[in-house]
C-alpha cells in the first residue's frame, strides 16, 4: 500500500490558503478598524500553522513519497500516522492560538507537534540507510530531519522561561531566533535541497562538489545562527567564525548554482515555462538571501536591519514565501504530483506576482524606515497584496482539488 500523494498534497494547498487568509485578516486589522480577535494571537496562529500545517506537512509528505518507490516492502503506516497527528496538531494550534494565544491547550498542541517531528526524524533517518549511499539527496534529507529536531530546543527554553516566570528579553529573543534559524535555514532549506537533488536524480559520483556543497552548508549552518543575534555583545572570535560561515554559504551556493545551470540545461529547457520562471525567481530570491546574510555581518547594517521591524518581516517572508513556498509549489506541479491546467497556471502566476509585490513593498517600507520616512497608504497596499496572494493560491487550490472530467478520445 502506497501513499496517496494527491490526497495529502490537497491538504497542503488548503492549509496554504488558510495561512494566506490569516495574512489577509492581520493586514486588514493593521490598515482598517477590526476589533475582533487579538492581533498577536492571530500572528501566533498564522506562523505556527504556516510552519506545521503548510511547510512541514508538505515536506514530510514529499519526503515519504520519495522513499516509498525506493524501498522494498516499505512500511507506510507509521508515516500515515505521523502525517495525521501532525495535521491534528496543526489545526489545534490554528484554532487555539487564535482563541487564547500562548495558553495550556495551544502549548499542548505545539509540544505535541515537536514530538511528531522527533518520531518522523527517527523513522526517516532509519529508512534512509536502506538507500543507495551514492544518492546526493540522502545527506540533505538526513541533515534536514536533524536540524528540525535541533530547532525545538529553542522552544523548550522559551517554555522554561514562561513556566519559571523569569523572562530575560535577550534570551527570549535569542530563543525565538534560534528556533527560526534552524527551521528556515536547517529543516526547510535542507529538505528542499534534498527534494531538488532527488528530482534531478543526481549522484555524488556525478560531480565532486555535490557532496562538498552539502558539507559546507551543514558545517556553516550552526555558526550562521549567530547572524540572527548580532545585536548582542558577541566576542570577536565568535563574530569572525560567523562571518566565515556567511562567506562559505555564499561561495557554496553560487558555485553549486553555476554547476547545476551548466549540467541541467535540458531540464531547464523542457520544463513548463511558468514553472521555469518560478524556479528562476526562487533561485534569485535565495541568492539575495545569502547576500543579505553576508551583508548583515557589517555591524552598521546589522544594527539597522534588526532595528526596523519591516526589514525583519521582509527577510522572513523572503525565505518563507519567495524561496520555500514557491519552490514547493514548483516541485509539486513540475513533478506532476498534481495536475497542471490553465486555471492553475493563472493562480500560480497571481500568487507569484503577489509574493514579488509583497517583498517589494516590505523592502521599500524597510528602507524608508531608515530615514523615518512614512510611505502613504502602505498598510492599505499590503492588504491588497495579501488579497492577491489569497486569490492566487485559492484559485490554484480550487482547480487542483476540483475533479476534472476527462473527455473520451474521438
Amino acid at each position: 500500500m502506497k501513499l496517496d500523494i494527491k490526497f495529502w498534497l490537497k491538504f497542503s494547498l488548503i492549509n496554504l490558503c488558510i495561512v494566506a487568509l490569516l495574512g489577509v485578516v492581520m493586514r486588514y486589522k493593521i490598515g482598517f478598524e477590526f476589533p475582533y480577535f487579538n492581533q498577536k494571537n492571530i500572528l501566533h496562529s498564522h506562523s505556527h500553522f504556516a510552519f506545521s500545517g503548510w511547510i512541514t506537512h508538505t515536506l514530510m509528505t514529499l519526503m515519504v513519497y520519495y522513499l516509498q518507490d525506493k524501498i522494498a516492502n516499505f512500511k507506510i503506516h507509521k508515516y500515515k500516522t505521523i502525517l495525521i497527528v501532525n495535521l491534528i496538531c496543526s489545526y489545534g494550534m490554528l484554532v487555539f492560538f487564535v482563541l487564547q494565544g500562548y495558553a495550556m491547550i495551544s502549548i499542548f498542541f505545539s509540544t505535541a507537534s515537536i514530538l511528531v517531528s522527533y518520531a518522523f526524524g527517527y523513522f526517516y533517518i532509519k529508512d534512509l540507510k536502506k538507500l543507495d549511499s551514492d544518492l546526493v539527496a540522502i545527506n540533505w534529507f538526513k541533515a534536514a530531519a536533524i536540524f528540525n529536531i535541533i530547532s525545538s530546543f529553542g522552544t523548550f527554553y522559551l517554555a522554561y522561561m514562561m513556566a519559571s516566570k523569569n523572562v530575560i528579553q535577550d534570551l527570549y529573543l535569542s530563543s525565538i531566533y534560534y528556533f527560526l534559524h534552524f527551521q528556515y535555514n536547517g529543516w526547510f532549506f535542507f529538505a528542499c535541497m534534498g527534494l531538488f537533488f532527488a528530482f534531478l536524480k543526481l549522484k555524488k559520483s556525478d560531480h565532486s562538489f555535490y557532496n562538498t556543497s552539502f558539507k559546507l552548508f551543514a558545517i556553516a549552518c550552526v555558526p550562521a545562527y549567530i547572524l540572527s543575534i548580532l545585536w548582542l555583545k558577541i566576542p570577536l572570535w565568535v563574530y569572525a567564525i560567523t562571518a566565515i560561515a556567511a562567506i562559505v554559504q555564499v561561495f557554496a551556493w553560487f558555485k553549486l548554482l553555476l554547476i547545476l545551470i551548466r549540467s541541467q540545461k535540458d531540464f531547464i529547457k523542457n520544463s513548463v515555462p511558468l514553472l521555469r520562471y518560478i524556479l528562476v525567481f526562487v533561485c534569485v530570491a535565495l541568492s539575495i538571501k545569502f547576500i543579505l546574510q553576508l551583508g548583515s555581518t557589517a555591524p552598521f547594517l546589522s544594527q539597522l536591519a534588526f532595528g526596523f521591524r519591516p526589514i525583519v518581516i521582509a527577510y522572513l517572508h523572503l525565505i518563507l514565501l519567495a524561496v520555500i513556498s514557491l519552490f514547493l509549489l514548483f516541485y509539486i506541479y513540475e513533478n506532476h504530483l498534481l495536475f497542471l491546467n490553465k486555471n492553475i497556471k493563472i493562480g500560480l502566476l497571481l500568487f507569484t506576482i503577489g509574493v514579488f509585490l509583497n517583498e517589494l513593498v516590505l523592502a521599500t517600507q524597510g528602507i524608508a524606515a531608515f530615514s523615518y520616512t512614512l510611505i502613504p497608504y502602505v498598510n492599505e497596499l499590503l492588504f491588497v497584496i495579501a488579497l492577491l496572494l489569497l486569490f492566487g493560491i485559492g484559485l490554484t487550490t480550487y482547480f487542483s482539488i476540483k475533479k476534472v472530467k476527462i473527455s473520451p478520445p474521438l
